[in-house]
Formats: structure tokens, sequence, C-alpha cells
């Protein structure tokens, strides 16, 4: 079958209606474009859990502060649709700001989630994820699928969507898909294209300092010691780490409930570039 295509939300809905009138699950893969493999191992997920898949491309402004790099966050529609059809998707929604936002950004209706969006990556970038809760909140809306897969590379993100959903009493399941990785640990990223090539040989630095703190917590591990020596070494590296932060995984509280599965979570620059990225040390996502 031929990918679909549509800018318009009435063109959404009415095929997704479809679908679900013959009966077919509909699983929805959000993005912001400039796909890689991680974004299609999200799209061969949803593919594994419904009959029919949506992915959307949309470089949302509202999560863009005004000192971040929403003009040239690279927009690569054509290269997207076609790695999107080789990977079985069945529509791609890619919408103008203007069908998304049709009032405009002054005024905006948003989505916040307290608590949550204004820790770690929220308290460098702030109203990031009320931009991002509320523009997923609208796709959902929009698609009305019966799952939407996210990557767990910014698991932040993910507990923000999580919390919508449930917050909302959205009728859709989340499902979290694990972070793909370059062959030396480095999380995949459309941003990791801003790298410069002695940074990039750099930045896998990130995942082995995030790795060590995992097995020291493991091993019994004082949390804010591991945190303390994980930002020495990214300094050391030649990062200048935003946070190394041990917390619970479910809601990013702190401090620690003792038997709850944490994670521990970091965000670092490399020259112009910010790199985030995470690791569960007790159970699975």
């Amino acid at each position: 079958m031929t990918m679909l295509r549509a800018s318009r939300i009435v063109d959404v809905r009415e095929i997704v209606r479809g679908w679900h009138r013959a009966g077919a699950t509909v699983a929805f893969v959000p993005t912001m474009g400039n796909l890689h493999d991680g974004h299609y191992a999200l799209v061969e997920h949803a593919r594994r859990i419904a009959t029919r898949v949506v992915a959307s491309v949309f470089v949302n402004p509202t999560q863009f502060g005004p000192s971040e790099d929403f003009a040239r966050y690279p927009r690569t529609l054509d290269a997207d649709a076609a790695g999107l059809a080789g990977r079985g998707c069945d529509l791609l929604f890619a919408p103008p700001v203007e069908e998304m936002y049709p009032r405009g950004l002054d005024g905006l209706v948003q989505v916040r989630v307290p608590g949550l969006e204004d820790i770690l990556c929220g308290a460098f970038r702030p109203g990031h994820f009320a931009g991002v809760a509320t523009v997923v909140a609208r796709l959902l809306g929009i698609v009305q699928p019966d799952r939407a897969v996210f990557g767990a590379k910014d698991w932040q993100q993910l507990q923000v969507v999580r919390r919508v959903v449930d917050e909302l009493a959205l009728p859709v399941v989340i499902d979290a898909g694990a972070t793909v990785r370059e062959p030396d640990g480095l999380a995949m990223s459309s941003r990791n294209q801003y790298l410069e090539p002695a940074e990039r040989r750099t930045a896998a630095r990130l995942y082995a300092v995030l790795s060590a703190v995992r097995d020291a917590l493991r091993g019994g591990a004082d949390p804010h010691a591991a945190e303390a020596h994980a930002l020495s070494e990214l300094r050391a590296a030649g990062f200048r780490p935003d946070y190394v932060a041990v917390r619970l995984a479910h809601d990013l509280a702190a401090p620690l409930v003792a038997g709850a599965p944490r994670i521990v979570l970091a965000a670092a620059w490399l020259g112009r570039t910010r790199l985030i990225d995470n690791l569960l040390i007790d159970g699975e996502i």
C-alpha cells in the first residue's frame, strides 16, 4: 500500500475514522522530522503493535525558547517521507503551523504539567514542556490513535506525555521505544549533526559516564556522590553539563524511595550542541 500524505486535520480524521470503522488499530508516532534510525525504530515498533501507522512531521514552535534553534532545526520532509514509506508507515501528517495553531501563538491555550515541566531540562528550557504537552495533546486529539509511541531517550518528555494522557483521560496507550545508539554508545539525535568532528568523538563520553553512574548505584553508591563525580568527569572531558541527576523513574521525584525503580539523566553541552541521555538503574521501560 502506498503511504498516504495529509496536511489538513480534516483529512487525517477522515482517513483514521475509516480505518477504525474497518476494525483496524492505529498507532501514532509524532516527530519533528529530520528522521534517523531512532525515529524509524519507533515506526517499526508501531508497526508491530497496530494494523495502521500514522507519523507526523511538525517542527513545533511552542517548544523552542527565544534563543533556541527553531530557525535552524533541519527540515527534510521529502527524505523523511521516503524513509517513513520504506518502514511501512500508512499515513504521514505534515501540517503547516497555521493548521496546527489557526488562531496564532499569542494567547494559545496551553497544557501545563506542574511538578514535571519545570525540573531538570525544564529548569534550563522554560516553557519547553508546556509547548510539548500542548502540541502532543492537540496531535492526539487530531489523530485519535489507539496507541502512541515515544522514544525513551527524552525520558522527561515521556513522563510529561504520560501525565497529560492520564490527567486529561485521553483514550490512548503510550508506548515507550528504547533509545537507539550509535556503535560508540551516543544516543541518536537529529542534533548530533551539529557536532564538529572533534566534538563527535567526545560525545560518546556522555553515555560512558552515565553507564558508570548506573553501575555505581547498582553497587550501592551514594546518589549525590555519584552525581558529583559524573559532573566532574563530564567537565574534564570538555562538556558544559546542565545537570546529572538520579531520580525515581516514574515521576522524576527526589529524594529517592527505597525499592522504587531509579534512573540517571543528564543534559550537557558540547560546543553549540545540547545532548541529553538517560539510563535506567532498575527496571525496564
